[in-house]
């Protein structure tokens, strides 16, 4: 998702020369080595990834993984020339993925202050902090918990910063079986690589999906189900390519029928096909996706936080983002925020405790499949702003200190989860559905919502010199419109 924050990645991006070298015996100074760089190297659509290694090790490349249900080669390399050497018979494509790495949005993370301890019941509401979830009382999880609060035979994975494992809300509600760190784009199975470092976004994520009804904390949607944690964000805070490919993979290839991603892929926010740095990127990407819907999962995504329009594509002027902002315009729908975009997705746009659009989630008709609470901290009621607790209360875990604990965020990134925990409810209530079904079964069961009337602007005054800042137009009809899809997930609706 577009990052509210920047960071610098720090990685050796010139080429390092060694001393001068006098010539003897005839013989030529060898190459100098540039950095060790991550490359994505692609086999054509359908070959075998043989002739692509071979390539590889002749350009002097290490493969670190090799996908070959799907044609791409993670491979690392510190020869200056190796991209354009790898190329040829054997490789459809090759794209170094320096400098791709998407900051992840974290949002900011207020602690809840209440009591965590109370006797367990196994209602939903008589857990300590339930009081404040309002965003669980909006999409009816009470109700649907009295008929079904999820299997252990639904996983669904969180793509993101990993899940705290020690978490009293979570610990007996992961996967550790089927959890790993896809960091580099290689698998590594370790409780510890998979669990939080830097960032408890996943924990957050996983928090609203499945936190278990135990009497401590907060109620998950799914509290029956189980989560894995698929970590796919480095500890300065990265998405790589590299890493979400490994995670649809890994996902697929491991028995998960739901994955959560809660970020957007490549630093430029809208993703160009025909951008000759980008193609390779989408081509993997997307053939991760398709894989892992062949698969039997379906992928449910975050629409963004940039209060854009993604069915009309102009300009991305915020991007890279993780490197100089670039002016891109003219664009086209060739362009795309991926894996929001990508074709079978469920995209999921955010709304606030009126159940209005938030003011910076993203939107677009034929984008937005369906929305979900995700916070909104700025809307303002005769005048008086909001506060935390306007936001999503769940799980988190301070990475400084090594404590677990509840806490408040918000962003399509909570608005995602939340459409995720549902569909896993109906997957518990209604086992065997085809990820095409799934996702057509979460738009019938979900309660339509209307455009709001003219332009909206839920923060009116933001300041004196720029009053609209988050104006939006709202498209199409009560049943299916821009802002809200097909309309808000419902809990209830899945599984009565």
């Amino acid at each position: 998702m577009k990052n509210l924050r920047r960071k610098t990645l720090a990685a050796a991006s010139a080429m390092t020369l060694g001393a001068g070298l006098a010539v003897t015996g005839g013989l030529a100074p060898a190459a100098a080595a540039g950095p060790d760089t991550s490359y994505l190297v692609l086999a054509p659509q359908g070959a075998n990834t043989s002739k692509a290694a071979a390539r590889v090790a002749a350009a002097k490349g290490t493969v670190v993984a090799s996908y070959d249900q799907i044609g791409v080669l993670v491979v690392r390399s510190t020869n200056p020339a190796f991209a354009t050497q790898v190329a040829g018979a054997g490789v459809e494509s090759v794209a170094s993925t320096a400098g791709l790495g998407t900051a992840l949005d974290e949002g900011e993370t207020v602690e809840a202050t209440a009591a965590d301890v109370a006797a367990a019941t196994g209602d939903p509401t008589t857990e300590p902090l339930y009081s404040l979830q309002w965003d669980m009382d909006m999409i009816h999880v009470p109700q649907a918990h009295a008929v079904n609060n999820g299997s252990p035979n639904v996983v669904v994975g969180v793509l993101d910063s990993g899940i705290s494992s020690s978490h009293p809300d979570l610990a007996t509600q992961i996967a550790k079986d089927k959890s790993t760190s896809c960091i580099g784009g290689v698998t590594d199975t370790t409780e510890a690589a998979w669990n939080p470092t830097t960032s408890d976004h996943g924990t957050h994520v996983a928090g609203t999906i499945a936190a278990a009804v135990n009497g401590v904390g907060v109620t998950g949607i799914a509290p029956g189900a189980k989560v894995a944690a698929v970590k796919v964000v480095n500890d300065d805070g990265y998405i790589f390519p590299e890493a979400a490919v490994c995670g649809f993979v890994w996902a697929a290839e491991h028995g998960m029928q739901l994955t959560n991603n809660s970020y957007y892929i490549d630093p430029w926010e809208l993703n160009c096909k025909n951008d000759p740095r980008q193609r390779p990127v989408w081509q993997a990407v997307q053939r991760a996706i398709r894989y892992s819907q062949s698969k039997g999962v379906l992928n449910v995504a975050s629409a963004g936080n940039s209060n854009y329009d993604l069915a009309h594509k102009i300009t991305d002027t915020g991007s890279p983002n993780n490197g100089t902002p670039e002016n891109r315009e003219n664009l086209t729908n060739a362009c795309l925020d991926l894996p929001a975009e990508a074709p079978g997705v469920v995209t999921v746009s955010a709304v606030g405790p009126t159940g209005e659009k938030s003011y910076y989630s993203s939107y677009g008709q034929g984008v937005v499949d369906v929305t979900a609470p995700g916070g909104d901290t700025r809307f303002r009621t005769q005048g008086v702003r909001s506060t935390s607790s306007d936001s999503i209360l769940s799980t988190t875990f301070n990475t400084a200190t090594r404590t677990n604990g509840w806490g408040y965020k918000q962003g399509t990134s909570m608005s995602g989860p939340h459409a995720t925990g549902v569909a896993a409810l109906a997957l518990s209530a209604h086992p065997g559905m085809t990820p095409g079904q799934l996702a057509s079964f979460l738009e019938r069961t979900s309660v339509a919502q209307a455009c709001p009337a003219g332009v909206y602007n839920p923060v009116p005054l933001i300041s004196a010199t720029d009053p609209h800042l988050y104006d939006a137009t709202c498209s199409g009809g009560g049943a299916r419109n821009s802002f809200y899809g097909a309309g808000m997930v419902d809990a209830y609706n899945v599984v009565r």
